[in-house]
């Protein structure tokens, strides 16, 4: 008998044909795959990102450069001039006084409006029936604008008249009809910019309080039942730290919104906005609207705007380190 003929694939098992012919096209095929995956990515993505480039990153690194130049009137780079714009407005005393006046503003509405969130989520959240009638209830005037609540709060709640709803119910009480929105003593408009912030924001927190309460395991509560913890001793100890979370991104989403209020600053004291200081209470994003858009600053204006930008990035991180957010937890 003759020899047996030699086999004549390579790299495979004895007896089996190799994979390798078959193997060779795999990988083109893969390039090909990825390069119609690239190309879809690309075109479906590609016009968000140029916009975004253009409109966001393109425009803030414009903002920087025109805070260094003299721009007036145009936002065309003039003369240069470094730092000048960032000397002149922190030396000006109208710009120093709005961010005082941003910092005690913040400094009440944050810890009040977190109070007031935190309290409504817990009465809801030991309510059982009509649960989402009340989220829903406390979550519409989220939506409503706040020009649109300005001008409700400043026309008909709290005006001046004796007919005003505020001014009405304090007559109820003896009390004369008062200026809410003037500059008097005590400065009273500060409980129509409170009450209107309020009013606006506290649904909003509400709904990310309850979120976190609801992914507390029951089971951690009636641990903590069986041990005797009830009441007040219950929050503290199991509630409140289970919310850690929640409640420093909460904190923190209300700091960067007090910082950036401006809508019913400028509603409702407009006529104070003429560059002299005149109003009772006015936003630093309320003089730079004014020096930008009135006096056609822009390098100025764009100075302010990296002034507060810093202001409210130093600010996070600072809440940040001592609350240990976005620390992983050893």
């Amino acid at each position: 008998m003759g020899a047996a003929p030699s086999a004549t694939v390579h790299g495979g098992p004895a007896g089996r044909p190799s994979a390798l012919p078959r193997g060779a096209a795999a990988p083109a095929k893969r390039s090909r795959a990825d390069r119609r995956a690239r190309g879809a990515f690309l075109l479906l993505a590609g016009p968000t990102l140029v916009g975004l480039g253009v409109f966001k990153y393109v425009a803030i690194g414009w903002s920087f450069l025109l805070s260094l130049s003299d721009a007036r009137g145009t936002i065309a780079l003039g003369q240069w001039v470094g730092l000048d714009n960032y000397t002149a407005l922190l030396s000006d005393s109208v710009f120093r006084r709005s961010l005082v006046q941003i910092v005690v503003f913040t400094a009440f509405i944050v810890p009040v409006t977190f109070a007031a969130s935190l309290g409504l989520a817990l009465l809801v959240h030991r309510i059982r029936r009509g649960r989402a009638l009340l989220r829903t209830a406390f979550l519409i005037p989220t939506a409503v604008s706040y020009v649109a609540a300005s001008l409700l709060w400043k026309m008909c709640l709290f005006n001046s008249l004796p007919a005003g709803i505020a001014n009405m119910i304090g007559g109820w009480f003896g009390m004369e009809a008062v200026p809410w929105i003037q500059t008097t003593s005590p400065p009273l408009y500060w409980v129509v910019l409170v009450t209107l912030r309020l009013w606006l924001q506290v649904g909003f927190y509400m709904v990310l309080f309850l979120a976190g309460l609801q992914a507390i395991p029951k089971d951690v509560y009636e641990a903590a039942a069986l041990d005797g913890a009830t009441g007040l001793r219950l929050l503290r100890r199991i509630t409140l730290p289970m919310l850690r979370n929640t409640s420093v991104a909460v904190l923190m989403l209300q700091f960067i919104a007090a910082f950036q209020a401006f809508d019913e600053f400028y509603n409702l004291f407009s006529s104070g906005f003429s560059g002299t200081g005149t109003a009772p209470v006015q936003t630093p994003l309320g003089y730079l609207y004014n020096t930008a858009m009135g006096s056609q600053n822009y390098g100025l204006g764009s100075a302010g705007a990296f002034v507060l930008t810093a202001l409210i990035v130093g600010v996070t991180l600072l809440q940040g380190r001592i609350t240990g957010f976005g620390k992983a937890e050893g």
